[in-house]
């Protein structure tokens, strides 16, 4: 599929331009001095590694290991980064995706690697992929007003009943699912002009 020219992107795949490309370096160059610059390069990708980290894994709690497991490892062997001019993403992701089998491998919970959830079988380039559009929607959701927000993290990411909300936000039942289809409407809206 040929770049999208007006969002330089690339099969549903935001591409860095040469510039993003030389501010990371040197973001990563200055973190590699100063330790205390890594918190710029923590909250650049978490949402992505938190994404894929779900994929691998089907689970929220074995995601947030994972997730704390590969920042824990970018950040102790930062210094042997070596600047390749590829997305510093590449490198947070194949630690990521390691953490993630070793993980499951490690897990009483999962019966065996051959029944691991579907997506784990999936080529590199649909697991990416996959993790790219939970990045674009994450981004998505963090532009709701603040009731619907509220709402749809409470229902999809905290897994709370609609009279749980409604209860927490002083509101009716019929107002949070009001305001639950209002976001979600939002949402497609949002989504399908992205894919346009």
């Amino acid at each position: 599929m040929p770049p999208d020219k007006r969002s330089g992107s690339t099969g549903g795949r935001r591409v860095l331009t040469a510039r993003e490309l030389t501010a990371e370096r040197r973001l990563i160059e200055a973190s590699q001095r100063d330790p205390r610059r890594f918190a710029q390069l923590y909250e650049r990708y978490f949402d992505r590694v938190y994404a894929l980290a779900l994929a691998r894994t089907g689970d929220r709690t074995a995601a947030e290991d994972v997730t704390a497991d590969t920042f824990r490892q970018a950040f102790q062997n930062l210094s042997h980064f070596q600047w390749r001019g590829v997305p510093f993403s590449s490198w947070l992701f194949r630690i990521a995706a390691n953490a993630a089998t070793d993980l499951l491998k490690r897990s009483t919970r999962e019966t065996a690697l051959n029944e691991l959830p579907d997506v784990i079988s999936n080529s590199w380039q649909e697991a990416f992929l996959e993790v790219e559009e939970r990045v674009q929607l994450f981004e998505q959701v963090k532009r709701l007003p603040g009731d619907q927000l509220q709402v749809i993290v409470m229902r999809f990411s905290q897994e709370r009943s609609i009279r749980e909300i409604a209860q927490a936000m002083g509101r009716s039942e019929g107002a949070v699912k009001q305001l639950q289809f209002r976001a979600l409407h939002r949402l497609r809206a949002w989504i399908g002009e992205s894919y346009e």
